[in-house]
């Protein structure tokens, strides 16, 4: 440049801004005039090149002291731009040098994941696009894990369920998605959302699988043994005397997996029916208990 504009000036910024300031400012500046946004524009391109020598300068502390005490002067020859016509160019930002083509065949994203740190420092390499789809397991197979056969672009996959997966996560299967787009690229991933049909009386809230168990109010009085429905099978469990409806019982060891082959419990919840269309005699035995229980023969 013939005549150079001062640097604060270039990003618009106060001679005391700080760091973070300096940062903000050239973010917004290189996105607003980077050439692969101004295709063919000289003015958007020596603008974007102005405000990254001016960058390299103010974010380094040795060269911004320099220059607030000489001027230009001070970093003379220490801002490392070079650029050519063809839109090629090197820049130097914190000691770290970079390639840029400004031809139009640049990745904008690959670019600022450079030099705003995004992707841990290093460029993003160009990816394929990520394909989704959803699988449908059964609660049993949710609880215990499987394999199942999924295709994709006509391509058969075992894929692994892991036991205690739950419905709505999803599996990522790293590169099984769409093709890179180029040779430097790399393929998109493949995500399949879990499914999980509902079991006809069980149902999970996270490692514990719940159910219910009806009994009658005579049950519950005297006491019972009752079959319940596990996902491990049929079990007996005993009901004791004097159970009230809502009154829940644990089932250790009959939950979903959780770490090694620890699992969550399996919580049964009692529910006392009430009987219905009593029928005359019925009627006068429960008037009969009545009238006991006020007298306090039955508590």
């Amino acid at each position: 440049m013939s005549t150079q504009r001062d640097y604060y000036e270039v990003l618009g910024v106060s001679k005391n801004a700080s760091d973070d300031e300096i940062k903000k400012a050239y973010r917004k500046l290189a996105f607003k005039y980077h050439p692969d946004r101004n295709p063919g524009d000289k003015e958007a391109e020596a603008k974007f090149k102005e405000a990254t020598e001016a960058n390299e300068v103010l974010s380094d502390k040795q060269k911004r002291a320099r220059y607030d005490q000489f001027g230009h002067a001070g970093v003379g020859g220490n801002s490392n731009y070079g650029g050519n016509p063809s839109g090629r160019g090197s820049y130097s930002f914190n000691g770290q040098n970079f390639n840029f083509d400004f031809g139009g065949d640049g990745n904008l994203d690959d670019i600022f994941s450079t030099l705003f740190g995004f992707g841990g420092g290093r460029a993003q390499r160009r990816r394929g696009a990520d394909y989704r789809t959803v699988l449908t397991v059964s609660f049993e197979e949710s609880i215990f894990g499987t394999t199942k056969t999924v295709q994709v672009d006509g391509k058969e996959i075992n894929l692994k369920i892991p036991a205690g997966i739950d419905d709505g996560q999803s599996i990522r299967l790293r590169g099984r998605g769409g093709p890179a787009p180029d040779s430097s690229g790399e393929a998109g991933d493949l995500l399949i959302q879990i499914r999980v049909r509902p079991h006809k009386t069980l149902t999970r809230e996270g490692y514990i699988i719940l159910s219910e168990q009806h009994i009658s109010m005579i049950d519950a009085a005297l006491g019972c043994e009752v079959e319940i429905e596990t996902i491990d099978g049929k079990i007996t469990m005993k009901v004791p005397a004097g159970t009230q409806s809502g009154t829940p019982f644990k089932l250790s060891g009959h939950g979903v997996p959780m770490r090694g082959e620890e699992r969550g419990p399996h919580i049964v919840n009692i529910i006392v029916d009430t009987p219905t269309n009593l029928s005359k005699k019925q009627k006068e035995l429960l008037e009969e208990f009545r009238t006991a229980r006020k007298r306090g023969f039955w508590n």
